[in-house]
C-alpha cells in the first residue's frame, strides 16, 4: 500500500513526458492529461482511506534509511492536501479545456500547456508527500519551473512584465529556503524532517530561532503572507483564469503547508508564535483593505486572497488543536473557493470582455448563469452562513476564544472586520458587474458560454457545497489531523520507530538516565 505514496508524483511527471511527445496532437494530449488526474485523484481517495486506519504511511524509495535515502510520508494532512488539490486541477484542467489558453492563440505555445501543467501537479504533490526538506525544496522548484511557464503564455507585454517580479521574488525565496536546508543540516546533521523533530531539541535556542526564522521567510514569501506579499497582486491577475485558479487555489498553499509543519514538526511551541499572530493579523487587515480599493475583478479577488491566508496563519499561531483543525479545514475550503472565483471571473471576461468593475455591467440579465456560478462561491469566501466558510471561521473565533489571550482576541476582532469588508468587496463587485447599466459593446457582444467552462465551475460550487453538508465529518477528520501534527510521535514513529519517537517525550540526563520533562528519573 505504501507504494501508493510515490503515484501522485510519478503518475503526472510520466503524464509530462507523454503529453510532451503528443505535442501535435492536442486532443489527445487533453484527454491524456485528464485521466491522468482522474487517477491521481483515485489514488488520492485511496490514500485518505488507508491514513484513517494506519495513521501514517512511509514509503522508503529503494529501501534506504531515512538518514540515506528519500522518503515520502503521507498523514491524515497530507491526504486531505492531496484529495482537495488533485479534484481542483482535474477542474481547472477540465475548464482549460474549453477555453484558449490564451487570447493570442497564433503566439502560444498551446502544445507546451499540457504537459507544464501536468509538471505543476507532480511538483505540488512531492510537495505534500516530501518527507525531508530538500525533497520539499525540490517540490517547491518543479511546480515554481511549471508556474514561470504557465505564466508566460502567450507573450504579452503585461504577462511578461508580471513573471519578471514574480521569477525574482521566486528565486529570491528559493535562495533563502536552499541557504536553511544548509543551515539546518550544518546544525543538526540531517534534513529528514522527523529526525529534525528529535535533533533540533537539542540545538542552541538561539540557533534554533534563525534557523526557523529563515524557513519561515522563505515559506512566508511562497505563501504571500504580509509583509512579504506586493509581488502576488501584480503577478496573478495577467495570466489565464485557469492558470490564475490553479497558483490562487494551490500555490500559496503549499506555503502554508510547509509553515504548518515547519510549526508543528520541527519547532513546537515556537518562541516567535507572536510574530506568526502579527504577520495574520496585519495580512488580514491590510490585504481586505486592498481588495477594496481595487476597480478590477482579479485584482480585488487576489488581494482577499492575501488577506485569507491571515485566517490560515491565525489557527498556526496559536498552536493550539482546535486552532489548527480549524485552520486544516480552512485551508481545504479556501483551496476550493478561491479557486472556483477566479474561474467565475473568467467566465465573467469571457462574456464581457473584460475584467475592469468600471466597464462591466448588466450580467445579472445577459448571464444569469454566470451570476449564480459566481454569487454562491463568494458569498462562501465572505463567511456567510451556512456555507463552509463560515464554519471555518467560526472554529478559528472559538480557538481564538479558548486561546484567551490578547494576541487571540486581537486577531478575532481582526478576522470579524476582515469578514465583513470581504462582504462589501463583493457587494461592490456584484454591484458593477451584475446591477449596474451595461454599456452597449457588452450588451451587443454575442458570446456563446461553453458548457464545458460552466460545467466545470459548477463542479467546483458542488465540492466546496459538499464541504458544507459534511461539515461534522470533515472537521472531525481535521481535529484528528491536528493531533497526529501536534502530537508528533505518530510522525516520528512511523519514519524512525518507536525508540526516536520516545526522545520526544522523554530525555538523556547528564548521567545517562531517561527522565522526564520534571526531570524525573523513568524506568521501564
Amino acid at each position: 500500500m505504501e507504494l501508493l505514496l510515490a503515484l501522485p508524483v510519478l503518475l503526472p511527471l510520466g503524464g509530462a513526458a507523454v503529453t510532451l511527445i503528443l505535442r501535435h496532437h492536442a486532443r489527445v494530449q487533453m484527454w491524456l492529461a485528464i485521466l491522468t488526474l482522474v487517477a491521481i485523484f483515485t489514488v488520492a481517495i485511496v490514500l485518505g482511506y488507508h491514513v484513517t486506519q494506519e495513521s501514517v504511511l512511509v514509503l522508503r524509495i529503494g529501501g534506504w534509511t531515512p538518514q540515506l535515502g528519500i522518503t515520502l510520508v503521507a498523514d491524515r494532512l497530507t491526504a486531505l492536501m492531496l484529495l482537495v488539490s488533485s479534484f481542483v486541477t482535474l477542474a481547472v484542467l477540465v475548464y482549460s479545456s474549453a477555453q484558449t489558453v490564451s487570447e493570442n492563440t497564433e503566439r502560444t505555445p498551446v502544445a507546451i500547456y499540457y504537459p507544464t501543467y501536468l509538471a505543476l501537479v507532480a511538483g505540488v504533490s512531492m510537495a505534500f508527500v516530501a518527507g525531508d526538506l530538500f525533497n520539499l525544496y525540490v517540490g517547491f522548484e518543479v511546480l515554481l519551473a511549471a508556474s514561470y511557464v504557465l505564466l508566460t503564455l502567450g507573450g504579452s507585454a503585461s504577462r511578461v512584465r508580471a513573471a519578471t517580479t514574480y521569477v525574482v521574488v521566486s528565486l529570491l525565496s528559493s535562495v533563502i529556503f536552499l541557504a536553511g536546508i544548509a543551515a539546518v543540516y550544518a546544525a543538526a546533521g540531517t534534513v529528514n524532517m522527523a529526525e529534525l523533530a528529535v535533533r533540533l531539541d537539542g540545538v542552541q535556542p538561539g540557533t534554533r530561532m534563525i534557523l526557523e526564522l529563515m524557513l519561515l521567510v522563505a515559506f512566508g514569501i511562497k505563501a504571500a503572507l504580509f509583509p512579504l506579499s506586493a509581488w502576488l497582486p501584480d503577478s496573478y491577475p495577467t495570466a489565464p483564469a485557469p492558470v490564475t485558479a490553479v497558483f490562487a487555489g494551490l500555490l500559496t498553499k503549499v506555503g502554508i503547508y510547509a509553515i504548518l509543519r515547519l510549526e508543528t514538526l520541527l519547532f513546537p511551541a515556537s518562541q516567535i508564535s507572536n510574530l506568526l499572530l502579527a504577520a495574520a493579523a496585519l495580512s488580514l487587515i491590510i490585504g481586505i483593505l486592498g481588495a477594496v480599493a481595487q476597480t478590477d475583478l482579479k485584482r480585488v479577488l487576489s488581494f482577499t486572497l492575501v488577506s485569507h491566508m491571515g485566517y490560515m496563519l491565525f489557527g498556526i499561531g496559536m498552536v493550539t488543536q482546535l486552532g489548527m483543525a480549524a485552520t486544516i479545514f480552512y485551508v481545504a475550503h479556501h483551496i476550493v473557493v478561491q479557486s472556483t472565483l477566479f474561474l467565475a471571473a473568467g467566465l465573467i471576461e469571457h462574456r464581457g470582455g473584460t475584467t475592469n468593475l468600471i466597464k462591466l455591467g448588466g450580467l445579472q440579465k445577459l448571464a444569469p448563469l454566470v451570476a449564480i456560478l459566481f454569487f454562491i462561491p463568494a458569498m462562501n469566501l465572505a463567511g456567510i452562513p451556512p456555507f463552509s466558510g463560515f464554519i471555518g471561521k467560526v472554529g478559528l473565533i472559538e480557538a481564538g476564544i479558548a486561546y484567551d489571550r490578547p494576541a487571540g482576541w486581537i486577531l478575532i476582532a481582526a478576522s470579524v472586520i476582515t469578514s465583513l469588508l470581504t462582504l462589501y468587496a463583493i457587494a461592490k463587485i456584484w454591484s458593477r458587474a451584475f446591477w449596474q447599466e451595461p454599456d452597449q459593446e457588452i450588451i451587443d457582444r454575442e458570446v456563446r458560454m461553453p458548457a464545458v467552462m460552466t460545467g466545470a465551475t459548477a463542479a467546483m460550487i458542488a465540492f466546496s457545497l459538499l464541504l458544507t453538508f459534511l461539515a461534522g465529518p470533515i472537521m472531525n477528520y481535521a481535529g484528528e489531523a491536528a493531533h497526529s501534527v501536534l502530537q508528533r510521535t505518530p510522525y516520528v514513529s512511523a519514519v524512525l520507530g518507536d525508540e526516536a519517537a520516545e526522545e520526544l517525550i522523554y530525555k538523556i540526563d547528564g548521567e545517562g538516565h531517561r527522565v522526564d520533562s520534571t526531570g524525573r528519573e523513568v524506568t521501564g
